[in-house]
């Protein structure tokens, strides 16, 4: 049995680290299998030898994001705690910073894992930009947050939010409304972002003026996309010619997005998805950047990250089946 001592500087360190009920320090115990015992301004750690170390350096990483002004969350203990299983908790600083844009209700919104970072980098740095990878990652959050921050500070001078309404297929022609109402369900994720964003009369205000456009992929033909920045969402559902399409309405001084789950492909059997083909097509040319997440990179409920687990392993013992002919 292996003990360590940690010293807590500040009382308000202390709180944060501990969290409401002691749930942060709850976590760590839990997955780490050590017990913690706060005595005054120390923390002391028992367990096995290797368990202590991980709790140390899970400690002192917490401590380290609340230094610089982050609050624990269950989801940000669970991360650094991957983190330090893998032996990178010295990216960790690479996590905090500056927002990249505040809300409607004065919250910053900011990039809570490496690849989240990598990603808000990447769609600075690069005129197109793709983000592939499971739900919950925030590849559509991020894009609309980047977007709103450019259109603020006059880099752009509109929003354009666009995705294929696949998923309604034969189904809109018996929905009530004209065409505009009846993919409206099918654009919700993004006008949810841009309320969120924005405020519902601010969005409103600014769509009534044409600064900004949700519109389903179909509306983009023939179109030339200049000083704007365009989002295509659920790329996965466009076919090879629907990507070329999209890709081709770039305009000068203009940033695209494309996000999309490679593995939740709605497209009718035997379609291939553009998403898929365009990453092989585009993976070397310039300012052209790839960002693929992971199921370490979901920051939605903890359950999450363990139901895209689950699925990757019954398609991995599906495709074995499969190549043993069984």
């Amino acid at each position: 049995m292996a003990e360590k001592i940690i010293t807590i500087d500040a009382v308000e360190q202390a709180a944060s680290l501990f969290g409401s009920f002691d749930e942060n320090i709850k976590i760590v115990e839990h997955e780490l299998g050590v017990n913690i015992v706060s005595r005054g301004s120390d923390l002391k750690i028992m367990g096995d030898d290797e368990n202590v170390s991980r709790a140390v350096r899970a400690i002192n990483s917490l401590l380290t994001l609340i230094s610089k002004g982050e609050t624990l969350t269950d989801q940000n203990v669970r991360y650094v705690l991957s983190l330090v299983g893998e032996g990178n908790e010295d990216k960790i600083s690479a996590m905090t910073g500056d927002s990249i844009c505040i809300t409607a209700k004065g919250r910053a919104v900011k990039p809570k894992t490496l690849g989240q970072k990598k990603y808000t980098l990447a769609i600075n740095e690069h005129t197109i930009t793709f983000g592939v990878g499971p739900a919950g990652t925030g590849k559509t959050y991020l894009a609309v947050a980047m977007a709103v921050t450019a259109f603020r500070a006059k880099e752009v001078n509109r929003i354009i939010l666009t995705r294929p309404a696949v998923e309604a297929g034969e189904k809109l022609g018996f929905l009530p409304g004209d065409l505009q109402s009846k993919v409206d369900p099918y654009l919700r994720p993004l006008y949810d972002a841009l309320f969120d964003m924005l405020g519902a009369e601010n969005f409103q205000n600014y769509q009534e003026r044409g600064a900004i456009e949700v519109a389903p992929l179909a509306y983009m033909r023939g179109r030339t996309l200049d000083d704007s920045f365009i989002i295509l969402d659920e790329a996965q559902n466009t076919t090879p010619e629907q990507m070329k399409m999209f890709l081709t309405r770039l305009g000068f001084r203009s940033k695209m997005v494309v996000t999309g789950d490679i593995t939740q492909i709605d497209l009718p059997d035997g379609k291939k998805s553009g998403l898929k083909t365009v990453l092989n097509i585009l993976k070397d040319v310039d300012d052209i950047s790839i960002i693929k997440f992971t199921q370490k990179d979901v920051v939605r409920h903890r359950l999450v990250q363990e139901i895209i687990k689950a699925y990757e392993r019954y398609d991995e013992k599906n495709n074995r089946k499969h190549n043993k002919g069984e």
